[in-house]
C-alpha cells in the first residue's frame, strides 16, 4: 500500500465507508470539500449522513465504483490538449482507502490494484490529518473513545473549535467526527493493527497498556513495542502511571494518577464516587487547582478526566474552563449509554469487550444500582481469539453482576477453529458465579430476557458486536401491553 496522501483535490474512495473509523475520516474530508465516495454493503445512519454532506455511497463493492470521479467522454472532448486530458484523468482516479478488515480478495480492492489507484490504509489518512494540524492523539488499550471525546468536548466548550475524529458517536456533535476551523485536532489512535506507529502528534496520551488483540499480537511485549514507538513520535506524552506498564516502560512528559502519593504531575484527593457522577479535588504538581465534577461514573472515568485536565493545562486553559467543559460532558454512545426504562427495568448499552473493561463497567453499574436492584449482565463475547486468550480473566470479570446471560461469540470475521464457544465460556464463568445462563442466539437472548427481567432490574448489555440490536426489540415488546390497555 501507498502511504502518501494527496490533499490537492484528488478524490478519496473508501471501501467499507460505513465503519466507525472509516466514516469519521470520510466525514472530515467531505466537509473539507474533497471529492469523497465509498462503498458499504450495509447502509446505515452513518452512510446516510455522509450522503447528506456530498459523499457518494455505493451499496455494492464493484470495479465500476472507482470510475465515479473519472471524466465522462463528453467532458474529455472539451479539454484543450492531450496533456491536460491525461493529467485530469489521472487526478480523477481516486485514492482508495481500506481498513485492516478489507481482504485482498475483495473485488473492489482487486480492481483498484488493476487500475493503478493509490491504495492507502485508514491509518495513513489519519496520520496525514494529524500532521496537518496541532494534534492531540489519544491511545491506550481502554478509555480511548471516552478520553478523546471528553478532550474534544472540553476544547469545543472552551471556544477552541477543534476538528474531532473518535471511535464512537457523541451527541454534542451528532456523530463520530466534526470539522472545526481552528488549528486543533483531537483523534483517537488505535493500536489494534499496529498502525499506531504512523502517528506523530503534538500531544499524545496513553491511558493504559494491556494485551487486547491476540489476533494481531502474540505477547504484551509486542504491544509495548508499538506504544514505545508511538511515544517517541509525540512531542509531549501524557501518560497514566496507575498503569504499571506505562509507568515502567515509558517515560511520560506529563503524568497523572488517581493516587495522591504517586508523585504524578496531576493527582486527585477527596474523591466521591456517587450514583449520579463523580467529584474530586484536582492537584497540579502539589498545588490545588479546584474541584472537578463529572457525570460519568467510576474510577476509570475519573482517570480519563484527569488526562483531559492535563491536556487542557498544556494548551494553556484555566482550570475553570476545563472543569466547566468536563462537568457537562455526557459521554459517547455505547459507553454506559442509557437506552430506556420500561416497567421499572433500566436498559444500558456498553461497548466493553475486554475483561478489564467489563469489570470497570459492572463496578459502575453496581454503584448506580439502587438497594435491592439486580444488575443483569448480558454479554456477547467478541472474537474467538480474544475469548480463548482471556478465558480465565473473563471468568473472573462478572463478580458485580447478580445474573450473567451469555450468547455465542461474535466472530468479527475470524474463522471458528472449534477451540472456544459461548457455552465453554459459560462453564468457566460458572466456576466463579452461581447465576450464569447461556442463550445461543440473539433471538433466544431476547426471549429469555422478556421472561426473566423484572421491575427494578438494571439490564447491562456488554460487547463490541451486534448484541445491542435486541435492546429496542425488548423495549418495544414490553411496551406493547401498555399500548393494548391504554
Amino acid at each position: 500500500m501507498s502511504n502518501s496522501v494527496d490533499f490537492s483535490g484528488r478524490p478519496f474512495h473508501f471501501i467499507g465507508i460505513g465503519g466507525i473509523g472509516m466514516s469519521a475520516l470520510a466525514y472530515v474530508l467531505a466537509k473539507r470539500q474533497f471529492p469523497v465516495s465509498g462503498s458499504d454493503l450495509r447502509p446505515n445512519h452513518i452512510t446516510h449522513k455522509l450522503e447528506s454532506i456530498g459523499a457518494h455511497i455505493f451499496g455494492k463493492q464493484e470495479a465500476s465504483n472507482l470510475e465515479f470521479f473519472r471524466p465522462q467522454e463528453s467532458q474529455t472532448v472539451a479539454l484543450n490538449s492531450p496533456e491536460k486530458l491525461a493529467t485530469t484523468s489521472n487526478l480523477k482516479l481516486p485514492q482508495v482507502i481500506c481498513s485492516t478488515a478489507i481482504n485482498t480478495n475483495n473485488l473492489e480492492y482487486k480492481a483498484a490494484l488493476e487500475l493503478g489507484c493509490p491504495i492507502l490504509h485508514r491509518s495513513d489518512v489519519l496520520a496525514a490529518l494529524i500532521a496537518d494540524y496541532y494534534s492531540i492523539a489519544v491511545a491506550g488499550t481502554h478509555g480511548k473513545t471516552t478520553t478523546s471525546s471528553m478532550i474534544g468536548y472540553m476544547l469545543l466548550e472552551a471556544g477552541l473549535d477543534p476538528t474531532i475524529l473518535v471511535g464512537g458517536e457523541v451527541n454534542a456533535w451528532e456523530g463520530n467526527a466534526r470539522l472545526g476551523q481552528s488549528q486543533y485536532l483531537v483523534a483517537e489512535a488505535d493500536e489494534s493493527d499496529g498502525s499506531l506507529v504512523k502517528h506523530a502528534p503534538e500531544i499524545g496520551i496513553i491511558t493504559n497498556i494491556e494485551l487486547d488483540h491476540p489476533d494481531h499480537y502474540d505477547t504484551l511485549e509486542e504491544v509495548v513495542d508499538i506504544f514505545q514507538t508511538f511515544a517517541k513520535g509525540c512531542k509531549t506524552l501524557v501518560g497514566s502511571i496507575d498503569c504499571a506498564t506505562v509507568r515502567d516502560r515509558l517515560q511520560p512528559t506529563i503524568s497523572y494518577s488517581l493516587h495522591s502519593d504517586s508523585d504524578a504531575d496531576y493527582t486527585v484527593t477527596n474523591i466521591d464516587y456517587r450514583a449520579d457522577g463523580t467529584t474530586a479535588l484536582v492537584w497540579e504538581r502539589g498545588k490545588a487547582l479546584g474541584v472537578l465534577k463529572l457525570r460519568l461514573l467510576s474510577r476509570h472515568n475519573l482517570s480519563n478526566a484527569l488526562a483531559a485536565v492535563a491536556v487542557g493545562r498544556v494548551l494553556g486553559l484555566e482550570f475553570g474552563e476545563i472543569a466547566k467543559g468536563i462537568a457537562t460532558f455526557e459521554g459517547s454512545r455505547r459507553r454506559f449509554e442509557f437506552r430506556g426504562e420500561v416497567d421499572g427495568i433500566t436498559f444500558i448499552d456498553d461497548y466493553a469487550h475486554h475483561p478489564t473493561e467489563i469489570r470497570a463497567t459492572l463496578a459502575a453499574a453496581r454503584l448506580q444500582a439502587r438497594p435491592g436492584q439486580r444488575v443483569v449482565a448480558i454479554f456477547q463475547p467478541h472474537r474467538y481469539s480474544r475469548t480463548l486468550t482471556f478465558l480465565e480473566e473473563f471468568a473472573q470479570s462478572f463478580s458485580h453482576a447478580d445474573l450473567v446471560v451469555l450468547t455465542d461469540i461474535y466472530s468479527a470475521g475470524e474463522p471458528n477453529l472449534g477451540q472456544i464457544s459461548g457455552e465453554h465460556l459459560r462453564a468457566e464463568i460458572a466456576k466463579q458465579h452461581s447465576q450464569v445462563v447461556y442463550q445461543p442466539s440473539l433471538s433466544s437472548v431476547r426471549e429469555f430476557l422478556l421472561q426473566t427481567l423484572r421491575p427494578g432490574d438494571l439490564a447491562l448489555f456488554l460487547g463490541a458486536g451486534n448484541l445491542n440490536q435486541v435492546i429496542p426489540e425488548i423495549i418495544a415488546t414490553l411496551r406493547e401491553p401498555a399500548k393494548a390497555t391504554s
